[in-house]
């Protein structure tokens, strides 16, 4: 235990020699040399001259930075405003006026400070003056006043080629063009477009009012909110001008727009399903049956069209069906119809075994024979033929001669004797016509 006493005072008055003491002995040196700086650095700034010195010192310096910011600011230099409008002063009932510069650039010189200043001021316009000129070409400098007076400004183009016409004008008929009708809801159609106005008055040079073909009020029907059976009434209808091809000619319209009521209406009609069969059955069979899940369809569109329909077939290919068969079939839409109210239809096709049957003398029709011409037979047979039908029973026991058509076709047949085909048509799709000779003689003859 005296031995471990021993080694603790001794150890710390190690420290107290080697790290204690020389540390204090360094902590008091600062504290007095630092009162001698203090006293040097009281004396020296309680003399005028070394005030004088310092002054000039910080002078000096001040002196370069403010140079170096002067010489930055009144360098010079250059900004361009990009795409100014240019304002053309002249008579705009008399005259039109072409090869004017839409915009212009303008480049801005001058000192920066100047260039700051003058891009925070409004942009004057850039004019120029027609009003003295008269029709013909003229080459006329732009103007533009500067808000600075000390920044330079220069137009990019400076001069510009005109070329003054008289304005002449013309009273021209206008007419509708309906556009986006295929916006409306497919059931609707447009009945008519009437316009408040049947004429308009178009101005500008005389070699454009010579091109101008037609003046047509675009009746955009996308811009008519919820358009439904009945009247309804556009407003800004915008008007252009074409010219034979079709290509715009600018020109000025008098009005600018118009007003329409367009009347909205929604034809529609009911007509049959006709399933027809295509491609021949098996080997003595015949068709007995034919249902359709549907039997007839709602179809919509313009009157016209809807005129013209009187059924919708839809073929279905029983080639080599000798048995019951059930096929889904797609409902097509007819040419010019927007909207059909079924889209496919499930058909059944039942077949049983073949029989035949003649229909003898059944009369010879013409048809597409050019009015000046007449024609005739030979004989009296020959304005005759026998007809062999073929199908089920029970279906063409049902058949008669006033269920078939029998014609030729003289289209493109002119005076004299010619062999024609004869052409059979009967009204039962589960029935095949046969005529027993496929051509006879017909003699055309010019009328007197």
């Amino acid at each position: 235990m005296s031995n471990l006493k021993l080694f603790l005072k001794r150890l710390l008055r190690f420290f107290d020699k080697k790290v204690i003491t020389p540390l204090t002995k360094l902590f008091l040196w600062c504290i007095e040399k630092s009162k001698d700086f203090s006293k040097l650095f009281e004396k020296m700034f309680s003399k005028k001259s070394s005030l004088v010195i310092l002054s000039l010192i910080v002078s000096v310096c001040i002196f370069f930075y403010v140079d170096t910011k002067s010489t930055t600011i009144s360098e010079t230099s250059a900004e361009v405003l990009y795409n100014q409008k240019v304002n053309a002063i002249y008579n705009e009932e008399a005259y039109v006026i072409e090869g004017i510069p839409e915009t212009v650039d303008i480049t801005m010189i001058g000192r920066k400070a100047d260039l700051y200043l003058a891009k925070q001021l409004p942009v004057e316009t850039v004019d120029i003056d027609l009003k003295d000129l008269k029709p013909g070409t003229h080459e006329v400098s732009l103007k533009y006043r500067g808000a600075i007076d000390s920044v330079s400004y220069k137009i990019d183009p400076s001069i510009a080629t005109v070329i003054i016409y008289s304005k002449m004008s013309e009273v021209r008929t206008l007419t509708a063009d309906v556009v986006n009708q295929d916006k409306l809801n497919s059931k609707l159609s447009i009945s008519s477009v009437e316009l408040d106005r049947k004429e308009v008055i178009i101005k500008g040079p005389q070699y454009k009012l010579d091109k101008v073909a037609t003046v047509k009020a675009l009746v955009d029907i996308s811009k008519i909110d919820n358009p439904e059976v009945g009247t309804m009434e556009l407003s800004d209808i915008q008007l252009i001008a074409y010219d034979m091809k079709g290509i715009i000619i600018d020109v000025e319209i008098v009005p600018t727009t118009v007003k329409a009521i367009i009347e909205i209406v929604s034809p529609s009609k009911v007509v049959p399903i006709k399933i027809v069969p295509n491609g021949d059955v098996a080997f003595g069979k015949a068709i007995s049956k034919i249902t359709s899940s549907v039997e007839s369809v709602t179809i919509y569109g313009d009157e016209n069209t809807l005129a013209d329909i009187k059924s919708i077939e839809v073929p279905v290919n029983v080639d080599g069906l000798s048995d019951e068969k059930k096929y889904t079939l797609t409902i097509k839409k007819p040419s010019g119809v927007r909207e059909i109210s079924e889209t496919s239809t499930t058909v059944n096709i039942t077949v049983e075994s073949e029989t035949s049957k003649e229909i003898e003398n059944i009369p010879i029709d013409y048809v597409n024979l050019n009015d000046a011409y007449s024609p005739n037979a030979p004989t009296e047979e020959d304005k005759y033929v026998t007809v062999v039908v073929k199908g089920v029973k029970s279906v063409i026991d049902e058949i008669d001669a006033d269920d078939i058509k029998v014609y030729v076709d003289l289209k493109n047949y002119g005076p004299g004797t010619h062999d024609v085909d004869i052409v059979v048509e009967g009204s039962d799709v589960r029935v095949t016509y046969e005529p027993k000779v496929t051509k006879v003689t017909w003699i055309i003859v010019k009328k007197r």
